[in-house]
Parts: C-alpha cells; structure tokens; sequence
C-alpha cells in the first residue's frame, strides 16, 4: 500500500506546491516510486514538473467526474520513478458541482480514485488548493497524513487553527487513520529574526511535530534560495535544476526524514 500524504495549508504563497513537487521528486531519488497529484486547479505542480496544456488530454477533472479512472492519466515526468497525474483550471467546476449536489459520500472521491491504483507507488504525494474547500476535503479524505508547509514570516500561524480542526473533525468522521505527519517551516532565513522567532514559535507549539535529520537531529527548514524560486520557471524540481544548492539538500533531509 502506498503512504498517501496531503501537503496542505489554506493560506497561500507558503511553499506549498513547491514542497509537494520536491518532495516527490526527493522521494524518487531514494528509489521510491511516486505518484505526484496535482489537485490544484492552477495546475502549479503540474507546470513545474515540465508540462504544458498541450502535453496531456486528461487531467484529475476527468478523474474526479469519473469520466476517466486515475491510472488513464498519469504522465512520466523526466524524473526517474516519478509520475504525475496533472490538473487544469477545470478542476475549478468540480468545486461548484459540489456545492449544487447532495451525491453521497463527495467527501471520498478521491479516495475511491485511488484505491485502485493504491498498490502500484511507494508514495503518493497531493498537492492541495490554497483553501479548505470541497478538493482539499478530498485530499484529507484520502491521506494518512497532512504535512503542512508554514512560511517564517509575520502571520505565519494565522488560519493554522482552522485546518487543524478541519484535520480533528475528519478523523473522528470519515478518516480515522489522518495524522499529521509535521510542519515545515519554509521561507526560513538564519539573518531574519522574524524568522527565528516563528521557527521559536513552531517549536513550543509544535515541537514533535517538526522534521528532524541527522545525528545532530536539527530542525529541518526549507532556507529562503533563489534557485528554488527559478526552478518552476524551467519545468524541473530543484534537483534536477541545482543540485548543489541549500534548497536542494533541504528537500533531501526532509525526505530522508519521512523514510526514515
């Protein structure tokens, strides 16, 4: 069975795509085979990974309106043992349908998509909306785990509460197995003292629930780097893009830290 997390957070311009992408690939480059959703109607994850519009017919719109199964839309990207299944802004009218239906049991979708590919990766990692809507109750639905991207920035925390109830009422309804897998402070700068005082923050707050690595079992934060900015813009994760740079040894550790 594969290990499905959900990288979510309402808020936008957290690194949260940017997580999910480099975290799949990360992933692959441990020689695990992964299958990265893109449940985002801006399709971002989708355009990192190097594809266009024109590159696939089919994307999780299909899948979710059951014109097509999961397995019928996954594309091979460039990056060895990594596979995704793309989005569009069509996904957006998965959102209203939702609101305008009373269909039963909307809220596993998703999760009965993949049930039928669930033993065929070692990961499935969902990129979720930047909002606790219809689709992102979906990606709960089915994950064991969220792992949720916080930005060291001022109101890095605000909303926090909201996803975290979200999280509890989820489990105690309709997916008891949902856990969080951890934070991860992202945007993090060591010359910011907003950002120490956020990671401070995290860390009373939140401590068991930060990555650790290493034999010094450091916090693991995704540093503020130019190269993981660029990287989208040329279709490739950050190690494929810059496999030297700090940005890219964070997403490394991260995912030595969820193999274990």
């Amino acid at each position: 069975m594969s290990e499905i997390i959900c990288v979510a957070n309402q808020k936008g311009g957290v690194g949260k795509t940017t997580t999910a992408v480099n975290l799949a690939a990360s992933l692959a480059a441990k020689n695990k085979k992964v299958l990265l959703i893109d449940l985002d109607p801006q399709s971002n994850a989708t355009t990192s990974l190097g594809f266009r519009r024109n590159d696939y017919e089919f994307n999780m719109l299909h899948v979710m309106n059951g014109s097509k199964t999961l397995a019928e839309i996954i594309l091979k990207s460039s990056v060895e043992n990594l596979f995704l299944a793309p989005s569009n802004i069509g996904l957006v009218a998965i959102e209203k349908e939702f609101y305008i239906t009373s269909k039963q049991n909307r809220e596993l979708m998703l999760r009965d998509k993949i049930d039928i590919i669930n033993n065929e990766f070692d990961y499935i990692i969902i990129d979720s909306p930047p909002a606790l809507g219809p689709i992102t109750i979906n990606a709960l639905s089915a994950s064991d785990s969220v792992l949720i991207p916080i930005q060291c920035e001022f109101f890095a925390l605000e909303g926090l509460a909201q996803l975290l109830s979200t999280v509890n009422l989820l489990k105690k309804s309709i997916n008891p197995k949902l856990k969080i897998k951890g934070f991860l402070p992202t945007m993090y700068s060591s010359q910011n003292n907003l950002s120490k005082q956020v990671l401070d923050d995290l860390s009373h707050h939140f401590k068991d629930k930060l990555f650790h690595f290493g034999s010094k079992k450091e916090c693991i934060v995704i540093p503020r780097n130019i190269k993981i900015a660029e990287s989208p813009s040329f279709g490739k994760p950050i190690r494929e893009y810059d496999y030297n740079c700090k940005g890219n040894t964070a997403y490394e550790d991260l995912a030595s830290a969820i193999v274990g």
